[in-house]
């Protein structure tokens, strides 16, 4: 008997847990939604004066989930930095017409420019966030969202850096990008990889 009860339980709060885990995707994923792709420019691509790692499988991520947001008509913002060099946001997430495009000139998008207006008039609420570079754009706009009250998610493998240099260190461009990503992870963000994300905003 008290085996079943214990078993029944476990299957109780299993269940529970689903309910809440799903109730909070279906959240995230609303017209309360805004993605927000920040600085995938041709300067961070071979030939570039910054290339970053395997930035190509990056930039085909997050096409992947601009095109899930199309289809579902949320709302989407590009973010360029230093728009006046004239380095273009890369053609596999050039925006539309009809899409908003914010340049910056600070790591923080919020910085100097008009996204958090932006995103108050248009009543958003969650941020799924992508882009280039993890351990500067991205995570400054990450923890800026969260600070002001916004729900995170980061699309980890539609994010990439390169590699760094303190003193006589030099750390590859994987370890920036993952131990960035483990500081945002719960305080600041949820972080999923574009399989998941792509599996949740299609149902």
């Amino acid at each position: 008997m008290k085996k079943y009860l214990y078993f029944l339980i476990i299957s109780i709060i299993f269940s529970v847990t689903s309910l809440i885990v799903k109730a909070q995707q279906n959240d995230i994923l609303n017209k309360k939604t805004a993605l927000i792709i920040i600085d995938i420019q041709n300067f961070y691509f071979p030939g570039g004066m910054l290339p970053l790692y395997e930035p190509e499988k990056a930039a085909v991520n997050a096409q992947k989930a601009l095109n899930a947001f199309r289809e579902q008509g949320y709302t989407v913002v590009h973010i360029r930095h230093n728009a006046s060099s004239g380095e273009e946001i890369h053609k596999l997430v050039a925006p539309k017409e009809n899409e908003k495009v914010i340049s910056k000139d600070k790591a923080n998008a919020f910085v100097n420019t008009d996204l958090l207006e932006f995103l108050k008039e248009n009543k958003i609420e969650n941020l799924v966030l992508c882009g280039m570079q993890t351990h500067m754009c991205l995570e400054a706009a990450t923890r800026a969202g969260a600070d002001y009250g916004f729900n995170c998610t980061v699309i980890e493998d539609a994010c990439t850096t390169r590699d760094l240099k303190f003193g006589d260190v030099t750390v590859n461009a994987k370890d920036v990008h993952y131990s960035t990503l483990s500081t945002l992870k719960g305080g600041y963000a949820r972080i999923i990889d574009t399989e998941t994300f792509l599996s949740e905003i299609q149902h």
